[in-house]
């Protein structure tokens, strides 16, 4: 890290993040964000509210599961034209085709309910989930190839997480206000129609054309349909990562898989146990909108500045502890109407720790990444991140009633968010680890 981006946020000035990529970055940010839960944790609370036991509520959370596998297809979205929007650019056709396939699929949820069967709601939930998967593989790189030095690239990378934590906030607070008031259907009909504010940034942003000239080159010395096209679409990325980084490329991977593990994991039992200590919508959705943004936002200001001053994995291991103790300080609440003031606290901890380590992981991942292949190693850093937790997490409705069965149900709850907080820990030792590594190559390389 050199001292030019040391001493980049002491630089910055309002003028930086209004400029107009910055919020075209802050609105792509919200589109990219708003589907995320409406597939997960805020489909949990739907479900149990029309009486969908914990197992079943776990085991239809593997629709995210969708968010794991987008390397699969990345190389495709790197190298070909999106139809019927391929005028507007690789990057942002892409973006269009998926979040109108997004919007879509969440007015048909909201058509559907559950009067019509979990396997009809979760159809078109597993729709939504790969079609946000590849809005997220292009906005991605579309963030990473507009940036034009590492600095502006943690700027775009903290205007995309505050426009993804409002996003997440509309779909974990305000939204159960609208439910509450409403109905559930009518909230996912309206999240679906809001699909269209990411939609118009689409039609007003600029393509990046760095990636776009390396990107033809190789058109025109591989095309895709030959044998070494193909070959340089699918393995290329993979082989300039693993030369890039060496034998640290697995070490990586492998603390970034087992990063945000915790948040995962407990993820679809956080509504439902609001559900269950008897917190109203009403309530949970106005701390959410009021306390937790708040917090938030200065979870991705201290994030930023942390991965910016000190580095990014030092952030990372300072994200990861806070992110594991907030969690587990869940286990405080599980009792029938927890004081205000606690449930307050703890709220605004986790916002605060999730925010601290999200913006932490992203701008880490991003610095890792090729011009040319940006989309696939992003996808495939973004795969790695995802893939351990979206498959535990749809457990963790059977780890809960299975506890209850021997202690109760808070006592389980209480067992469980303790555990899903400790299991954050080898991700920490992995990232000292490649600390260590880094801090002895200088070393070496001198002598």
């Amino acid at each position: 890290m050199n001292a030019d981006a040391v001493t980049a946020p002491g630089k910055r000035t309002l003028a930086a993040y209004l400029q107009p990529k910055t919020l075209m970055m802050l609105v792509l940010g919200f589109s990219s964000g708003l589907p995320f839960l409406l597939v997960g944790n805020t489909l949990g609370y739907w479900l149990r509210d029309e009486g969908t036991s914990l197992a079943a509520i776990g085991f239809l959370s593997w629709v995210g599961v969708a968010y794991s596998l987008k390397v699969l297809w990345a190389p495709i979205i790197d190298r070909v034209a999106a139809p019927f929007f391929g005028r507007l650019g690789r990057r942002r056709g892409w973006m269009a085709v998926s979040q109108i396939a997004v919007g879509l699929a969440f007015l048909a949820m909201a058509l559907l309910g559950t009067a019509h069967g979990l396997i009809a709601l979760g159809s078109f939930a597993l729709v939504a989930a790969f079609a946000a998967a590849t809005q997220d593989i292009v906005i991605d790189a579309w963030r990473i190839e507009s940036a034009s030095d590492p600095d502006e690239l943690g700027l775009l990378s903290s205007a995309y997480q505050l426009g993804y934590r409002i996003a997440l906030l509309a779909t974990d607070a305000v939204i159960l206000v609208v439910a509450e008031h409403t109905s559930w259907a009518f909230s996912y009909g309206l999240y679906g129609a809001l699909m269209a504010v990411g939609l118009a940034a689409t039609f007003l942003a600029r393509e990046p054309l760095r990636a776009d000239e390396v990107i033809e080159e190789k058109t025109e010395e591989m095309p895709l349909w030959s044998r070494r096209g193909l070959f340089d679409a699918i393995a290329g990325p993979f082989i300039v990562f693993f030369r890039t980084h060496g034998v640290l490329a697995l070490l990586m991977l492998a603390a970034i898989s087992l990063y945000r593990l915790p948040d995962f994991v407990m993820g679809p039992m956080t509504n439902p146990f609001y559900h269950d200590i008897g917190l109203s919508k009403d309530l949970v959705g106005t701390v959410r909108a009021s306390i937790g943004l708040l917090a938030s936002l200065a979870g991705i200001a201290a994030g930023g500045f942390a991965a910016l001053r000190f580095g990014y994995e030092r952030a990372l291991i300072a994200g990861g502890i806070l992110q594991g103790v907030s969690i587990a300080a869940f286990a405080l609440l599980a009792a029938p109407h927890p004081p205000f003031a606690l449930f307050g606290t703890i709220m605004g901890f986790d916002s605060f720790s999730t925010s601290f380590a999200g913006v932490a992981l992203v701008s880490y991942m991003s610095s890792l990444t090729s011009l040319g292949y940006t989309a696939t190693q992003y996808a495939l850093l973004a795969s790695a991140y995802v893939w351990l937790g979206k498959i535990l997490k749809g457990l963790s409705g059977t780890v809960v009633e299975t506890l209850s069965a021997s202690f109760g149900l808070m006592k389980a709850y209480s067992l469980f968010f303790v555990g899903a907080g400790a299991i954050g820990v080898p991700a920490l030792i992995l990232f000292a680890l490649i600390i260590r590594e880094h801090g002895r190559r200088p070393a070496a390389s001198t002598g």
